[in-house]
């Protein structure tokens, strides 16, 4: 049933209980990301609120119980704001659930739709149970959206599959809650059992297990952090977990009290885990990579670099601003109607978002362009034109970039071009290029300033130290501006960090600032650029394996030989 038409009523509103899954954020269902969406409060502890506010549509109301949220009416009845419910922060127990149950019903009241998200499934969680109940017995109308359990996806992750072919038999245990019987029984069972404990407790729960009748040799994994980035996992057994920690310099540690999921038994497939670890074997599975663009720039390369494991960390080096002089780029605009242009050529995305801008500021659309010419370099380009309303006339078939438009652009012929100009418009620092060879085949260019690109400002303290310490496992150059300015406003990156360029000139400008570049793009384009540094990872933690040695990140490493750089 569609939120649109669920019996929410004046008084009581109504609350989805959703389940948000173990940490990774593409677990959401379907069902989850609608309720979302058509939230008008919602209510999650710390550890979800990152995973399903970005589902949320502008002005839900997210309050905080640190603030005494029972003191006023719930925010986002007026204006729209944004604030954090966190019941995590209350204590655990019946007081915790009470202060939640209350908070939710509270905030479903005049009508309200209200999301209580909680990590994994609600079916699963215990608090969520009773907030259930407790809206039942006051009227108030609830659903809800199960969610992946931890103790489910989290081995999948891992790649331990809980049965096999014989259908061994499987089962859960909180060793936070479990009682001596539950010990027992589990003990006595040969069937495979996943634990949900703490890092500084798995070696309790492994010898409750062994006291409870499994031998000292059961293999098990350990998993922290399951399902993000983060995650990591540790092959055992029963008896020797504890050492295997401690080998691994996990504990002691301050981060002790960290969830994990353990899976223990013969048939729970941990010793073919090498081969069925699908998620942490991606070729930059842990990385974090740096990704000096603009902010809007950034986003598609950033998911990308999310479905190779990375974690990008994006940092604007570059900031786009209208011209100083905003005449010339609104007659050039105008000339566009009244016919003055037989081409219009885009270099960049930010050109086509100027042009539509300032179309927008005149009331114009796509239509303004019938009759005219465009031409566009590059993918995303020619995207962000589809996107406008326009479809290209020309995109150069061979090397993106202002000479591989002139290869394919056609020279002036004044019997079938009745005008003979073309409007450019480009970045205050844009090359000749493009302008000179297009003169060369007889036309006259207004080349137009529709943006200046600046320095961004320096990014924070931690961040720059990172970049200069070694902190980050590789950088992406997109172009040379981007290496002057991280540079500039960042400091040089560490010599293990991988350099990653998007062409022999970026590549040039990086190495004229002494850094030696690892990686480059096999054609000038960021989607080419990311899986080119995947290529790069994945050859890499072949050949450790290959050497029999551990698979670390470039950041781990300490500084060795120059490497060589790597054109894919």
């Amino acid at each position: 049933m569609s939120p649109t038409t669920l019996p929410a009523g004046p008084e009581h509103g109504h609350v989805t209980f959703l389940g948000a899954g173990p940490g990774d954020p593409g677990l959401l269902t379907l069902r989850a990301v609608e309720a979302l969406a058509h939230a008008d409060v919602l209510v999650a502890g710390h550890e979800v609120l990152d995973v399903v506010r970005t589902h949320a549509r502008s002005g839900v109301a997210v309050v905080n119980t640190d603030s005494d949220p029972f003191s006023g009416p719930v925010p986002g009845t007026g204006a729209p704001q944004l604030t954090v419910v966190d019941s995590a922060s209350t204590t655990a127990g019946t007081p915790a659930v009470r202060d939640a149950a209350h908070l939710v019903m509270e905030a479903a009241r005049g009508g309200r739709r209200v999301v209580r998200a909680v990590t994994g499934d609600p079916g699963l969680d215990t608090y969520a149970a009773e907030e259930m109940l407790a809206c039942a017995n006051a009227g108030v109308p609830f659903e809800v959206v199960p969610g992946v359990a931890a103790a489910v996806g989290v081995p999948a992750y891992a790649g331990v599959p809980l049965r096999d072919a014989e259908g061994a038999d499987v089962r859960f245990v909180d060793a936070r809650t479990a009682s001596d019987r539950c010990w027992t029984e589990v003990g006595a069972s040969d069937g495979t059992v996943v634990v949900s404990t703490t890092l500084d407790s798995i070696s309790a729960a492994a010898g409750e297990l062994v006291s409870a009748g499994r031998k000292p040799d059961t293999p098990l994994t350990v998993t922290v952090a399951g399902t993000t980035t983060r995650q990591r996992t540790w092959t055992a057994t029963l008896g020797t977990i504890a050492q295997t920690l401690k080998q691994a310099k996990v504990l002691p540690s301050p981060e002790g009290g960290r969830p994990v999921i353990a899976v223990v038994g013969e048939r729970s497939a941990t010793a073919q885990r090498e081969q069925l670890s699908w998620f942490e074997s991606k070729p930059l599975f842990g990385w974090r990579v740096l990704v000096p663009r603009t902010k809007e720039q950034a986003a598609s390369l950033s998911d990308q670099l999310r479905s190779y494991g990375a974690v990008p960390h994006e940092v604007p080096t570059i900031a786009v601003e209208p011209p100083r002089t905003p005449q010339q780029m609104e007659r050039a605009v105008k000339g566009l109607v009244t016919g003055r242009y037989e081409w219009i050529a885009f270099t960049s995305v930010n050109a086509v978002k100027a042009v539509r801008e300032k179309f927008e500021e005149y009331g114009l659309d796509a239509r303004a362009f019938a009759g005219i010419k465009v031409a566009a370099v590059g993918e995303q380009t020619a995207n962000a034109l589809v996107a406008f309303g326009v479809k290209p006339d020309l995109v150069p078939s061979g090397e993106q970039s202002a000479a591989g438009l002139l290869e394919d652009w056609p020279p002036y012929d004044p019997v079938f071009d009745p005008i003979d100009r073309v409007f450019l418009p480009r970045a205050d620092i844009a090359t000749e290029t493009l302008v000179a060879g297009l003169i060369e085949l007889g036309w006259e260019v207004d080349d137009v300033t529709a943006y200046r690109t600046v320095r961004a400002s320096p990014p924070p303290a931690e961040t720059r130290e990172a970049i200069k310490g070694g902190g980050f496992d590789a950088v992406m150059f997109t172009s040379s501006s981007t290496v002057r300015n991280l540079v500039g406003i960042a400091g040089k990156p560490h010599n293990v960090t991988v350099i990653a360029c998007i062409g022999p000139a970026t590549a040039k400008t990086a190495e004229e600032h002494g850094l030696r570049v690892d990686v480059m793009a096999p054609e000038p384009s960021v989607h080419k650029l990311a899986e080119a540094l995947a290529d790069f990872g994945m050859r890499r933690r072949a050949a450790a394996l290959e050497a029999g040695d551990p698979v670390t990140r470039p950041s781990e490493r300490r500084p060795g030989a120059r490497r060589r750089r790597t054109t894919t």
